[in-house]
């Protein structure tokens, strides 16, 4: 019997997340007979890809477009891969991509943490095809799937090796800048900065986690009702292209006022602290002022990453402006109010309140409905295993390379009943 000739796939990757998780993809593709490149723009990108395959970008970034549209045709390039879809480079490539007919595949942190990453095509957080699907089209293509739901997550993820991944990559980025003298990080800091800040917060997690029992303890011991704001970092893509907010200090202004005339004079808010917040910002001191000119100094309250399920068990409502982690709201229940762009901010489970009237009196979640849109999630973007932990690299390989070859995008292999089982949760545990 014959085997089916198929068409080869040539994969070019761009940056991916810190560590070797593209390195490890790549390999597996190839044994699928893929042929594959990554672009690499630092000596960062070029620790973390030891194989073949390597190229390396040293021209001034204005010249990435051309040269990018040059790799697409001399590869002849099929597939795009990249880790987030709004750095310069990864954007201008996915426009010349896409006017060529190329299959954008992009990684993300998982929009259900933290025992998932999120794979999608073409674009992700308010770039994805989930802003443009509604709750009724979602339940119409999970006609066929029994749901089998996880429990509510406690942890972000694997914490620990994130960091150390960050502070190895920003560490050889900064040694090779004078090989790759033209780079030029999509954040503000340079990387000398951004390495110092890596490392500084990777020494100081044993004080911070005293800090943070310290203030979870008084919290949960206070006897008060609170509210929740769930922050995010700053410079991040989902706050920084996604969200009406210049600052972090704009969110939290708005927030401080809101609570300031809404909410019921025993009620306290507390500010919960991205998990990896690196202290570029200064959020307590600006939370403390603001507080402070409310008269809320004794309402307000901050702590510093950490767990979300013991904060959110008791509190009374959530509010951020589309961090990933507002889904942990959604799933216990909770009223939740956005502000930015996300894929979950639909009409059935998230508040449109004005903020002073939600706090005073948040309007609950459709719980039914957004069971549906996380179930729908479960089944199509959301993949169990992690970028930055051995076991979690092995997990999403086991599924992800399925995905990447198949012709449709997961939603439409959901919607067209040709969508393949999924790793279940309690594979992570």
């Amino acid at each position: 019997m014959s085997q089916v000739t198929r068409p080869v796939r040539r994969f070019l990757f761009l940056q991916g997340p810190h560590g070797p998780w593209f390195h490890r993809l790549a390999g597996l593709l190839r044994i699928t007979g893929a042929q594959v490149w990554r672009v690499g723009f630092n000596l960062g990108d070029r620790l973390f890809w030891p194989g073949p395959g390597y190229i390396a970008f040293k021209d001034s970034h204005d010249r990435w477009p051309d040269h990018c549209a040059t790799l697409f045709d001399q590869h002849q390039i099929t597939d795009l891969v990249v880790y987030g879809d709004t750095r310069p480079i990864h954007a201008r490539a996915i426009r010349l991509a896409q006017a060529r007919g190329i299959t954008v595949h992009v990684f993300e942190e998982g929009y259900l943490r933290p025992y998932w990453v999120t794979y999608e095509r073409d674009g992700s957080n308010g770039h994805s095809r989930l802003m443009h699907l509604a709750i009724p089209q979602m339940r119409a293509a999970m006609e066929r799937v029994d749901p089998d739901l996880p429990d509510v997550p406690a942890t972000w993820g694997d914490m620990r090796e994130h960091m150390f991944w960050g502070a190895l990559y920003h560490g050889f980025v900064a040694l090779g800048g004078r090989a790759y003298r033209n780079f030029r990080p999509h954040r503000a800091l340079t990387v000398w900065q951004e390495f110092q800040l890596y490392l500084w917060r990777f020494l100081l997690m044993p004080v911070h986690r005293w800090e943070r029992r310290l203030a979870t303890f008084r919290i949960r011991r206070g006897g008060f009702p609170y509210h929740l704001a769930i922050l995010q970092l700053e410079h991040d893509a989902s706050f920084r292209d996604h969200s009406p907010f210049a600052s972090m200090t704009d969110f939290l202004a708005l927030v401080i006022d809101g609570f300031a005339k809404g909410a019921p004079q025993h009620h306290h808010l507390v500010f919960k602290a991205h998990p990896l917040e690196d202290g570029r910002v200064p959020i307590l001191p600006t939370i403390r002022r603001l507080a402070a000119e409310r008269g809320l100094a004794d309402r307000v309250h901050f702590v510093r990453g950490g767990k979300l399920a013991q904060l959110l068990n008791d509190a009374r409502s959530a509010v951020t402006v589309n961090s990933t982690a507002g889904q942990q709201a959604l799933w216990r229940g909770l009223p939740l109010r956005t502000f930015g762009d996300a894929v979950y901010a639909k009409p059935e489970f998230v508040s449109s309140q004005p903020l002073d009237e939600f706090f005073a009196a948040p309007q609950r979640p459709d719980t039914r409905a957004y069971r549906d849109y996380r179930q729908f999630l479960l089944e199509t973007s959301q993949l169990v295993g992690g970028f930055y932990s051995g076991r979690g690299r092995r997990r999403l390989l086991r599924q992800v390379v399925d995905l990447m070859l198949a012709p449709q995008d997961p939603y439409q292999a959901l919607t067209a009943g040709k969508a393949a089982p999924r790793q279940q949760l309690r594979l992570v545990r």
